[in-house]
């Protein structure tokens, strides 16, 4: 079975202990760190591990820390994942058996090592019992789910609804499909950035002195993914003029369908900045997840992710590997073809805008 791994200092010497078994076990073993004893902090390898299992890259996962607690709290954030916090050999059962756990959570201080090993022997072996627990892990799940799509929010308003219309069309020319991006990213962006926090300056008008309202808090960074990200982003800048614009260059395998990375360039205080990604096709997800893991690894917290068109799939595998990004969209479609091409869709939006079809 494939197993993803990881603690934090509390955990760390358990962690090196259960590698060497597991593996010895016939398990193939994904250690996502740390390597070394020095203080982490443990919601950056919980978010490793439930990443690894969200996204099937992994079957089952094991998070130790001081407690256990911490690690279940933080793994237990992003979709699809089961994570238990166990210190017995019962509950290590249950949690398989009733609850279909998919992250053993374990305390690397208060359970002796022979002990936790056994844990994880117990939880790797033991199958879950479906039947009567199936329909309520459905709808624990469900609730899930639920919470993650609340993180999507699709535009309605009609003028959308119209210019996506002729966007659509095969027969719209290179022209008036670039205007069009880039007045629906207008649009999209008007959405994306409707929670800016506001603060009172006071304004003196042709009439009188009164307070009036500005945007305050982070600056804004607009980060494209190439190529077509980039007939998003004059849009966008229309809205904030004084946002700085980053790149991030990918393309994608046509035989597996995932992406590539090729060049990166952020502004220098990227970190400081609500970032803006900008692609108008939500396909597969798979560049969209890795430029938003790019951006994460550069330090950024508020990360938001603005496309036209996106497909079912797509948005699931974004919302599952994040768990705080949010989504904007002109439009949810249907399904993606075999060619992982979205149902109805407009085509390749790269092609169109630079009219390379």
């Amino acid at each position: 079975m494939k197993v993803a791994i990881a603690a934090d200092h509390g955990g760390y010497e358990q962690k090196a202990h259960l590698v060497e078994r597991l593996a010895g076990a016939g398990h193939e073993v994904m250690d996502f760190g740390p390597m070394g004893a020095d203080a982490v902090d443990y919601p950056d390898y919980a978010l490793k591990v439930a990443r690894a299992v969200s996204s099937g890259e992994a079957a089952r996962g094991i998070l130790i820390c001081g407690t256990g607690l911490g690690m279940a709290m933080a793994a237990d954030k992003f979709p699809g994942v089961r994570a238990a916090a166990v210190q017995t050999p019962e509950f290590a059962t249950l949690c398989r058996q009733h609850n279909d756990a998919n992250v053993l959570c374990l305390s690397g201080r208060f359970v002796e090592p022979t002990v936790n090993e056994e844990l994880c022997r117990i939880f790797l072996e033991t199958p879950f019992e479906g039947g009567r627990h199936a329909k309520r892990v459905a709808k624990m799940m469900a609730c899930g789910q639920a919470m993650a799509m609340d993180r999507l929010m699709v535009m309605d308003h009609p003028l959308v609804a119209h210019k996506l219309s002729i966007l659509r069309d095969e027969a719209t020319p290179t022209k008036l499909f670039r205007e069009l991006v880039q007045e629906l990213a207008l649009f999209v962006g008007y959405e994306a950035t409707r929670d800016f926090p506001l603060e009172d300056v006071e304004v003196t008008t042709p009439l009188e002195t009164f307070t009036a309202k500005r945007v305050a808090g982070k600056k804004v960074a607009i980060v494209p993914i190439l190529r077509a990200g980039l007939g998003m982003v004059d849009g966008l800048l229309a809205l904030v003029p004084s946002a700085k614009v980053g790149h991030i260059g990918m393309y994608r395998d046509h035989e597996t369908h995932e992406p590539r990375e090729y060049y990166a360039k952020l502004p220098a205080d990227v970190d400081q900045r609500t970032c803006l990604v900008v692609d108008p096709m939500l396909a597969t997800g798979g560049s969209a997840s890795m430029a938003i893991g790019y951006l994460r690894k550069a330090g950024v917290d508020d990360v938001r992710l603005l496309c036209l068109v996106a497909a079912p799939e797509g948005v699931e595998r974004v919302l599952s590997e994040d768990p705080d990004v949010r989504i904007y969209a002109c439009a949810l479609d249907r399904e993606l073809n075999d060619d992982a091409y979205i149902l109805p869709g407009l085509g390749d939006a790269g092609d169109r805008i630079f009219g390379t079809l």
